[in-house]
């Protein structure tokens, strides 16, 4: 059902994605500075959640719904841009989320609905998902649902595993980092403007 050469192409496939620049691996790599690892470990198995909340509806249809329903459309398309857009304008207001100064420190449960909210109120992965994996689902080699499923599981695997070490990897840059204060207020910017950036492309997103 998994021939050994499509697994790999697909896996090679999902990490260049994984390392592709976008607002939930910024999340994690925040959490990493500000809070430590383990912030950045939540952050990241959060967002590889909110990526199996998008698997699961595009194999069993509401990814489809979301093509054909102009409704439904719309109001998940204005939840996640609605969503992108405050945690962008919050980022840089409060310039916080890339932050090397002792502060209080957001808890667990705050880190990982931030992540996961981040992540499947994004119907942008939903949309990605259904025209990505059926690229490697054949119903030759069985059931379409399991190859979709198993599939869908392994991205989101290789998601929040990724995220998770790019949050542990850049808590230890705090110490180089604090040093360097431009760079950081730099980072903040960045990320907020990623934020908005891509809410606004949500909120331009048109129904195919």
């Amino acid at each position: 059902m998994f021939p050994i050469e499509i697994w790999i192409a697909y896996s090679v496939a999902c990490v260049l994605l994984v390392l592709s620049p976008g607002p939930d691996n910024l999340l994690a790599i925040g959490r990493g500075l500000s809070q430590g690892r383990l912030a950045a470990c939540v952050s990241g198995m959060s967002s590889g959640s909110g990526i199996l909340f998008h698997v699961g509806a595009a194999t069993f249809g509401l990814t489809v719904l979301l093509q054909t329903s102009v409704v439904a459309f719309w109001v998940v398309k204005i939840l996640g841009a609605a969503y992108l857009l405050w945690l962008g304008i919050k980022v840089l207001r409060s310039r916080q989320l890339f932050s090397c100064e002792p502060a209080e420190k957001a808890p667990l449960r705050s880190v990982a609905s931030t992540a996961f909210l981040s992540a499947a109120l994004n119907p942008k992965p939903g949309l990605f998902v259904l025209a990505f994996i059926p690229q490697f689902v054949s119903p030759e080699r069985g059931s379409v649902t399991v190859q979709m499923l198993v599939y869908g599981i392994w991205f989101a695997l290789l998601t929040a595993v990724g995220f998770a070490l790019m949050g542990v990897f850049a808590s230890g840059l705090s110490a180089w980092l604090r040093a360097r204060p431009r760079i950081v207020a730099g980072l903040n910017v960045g990320a907020g403007l990623a934020f908005v950036g891509t809410g606004l492309s949500i909120a331009a997103l048109k129904q195919r």
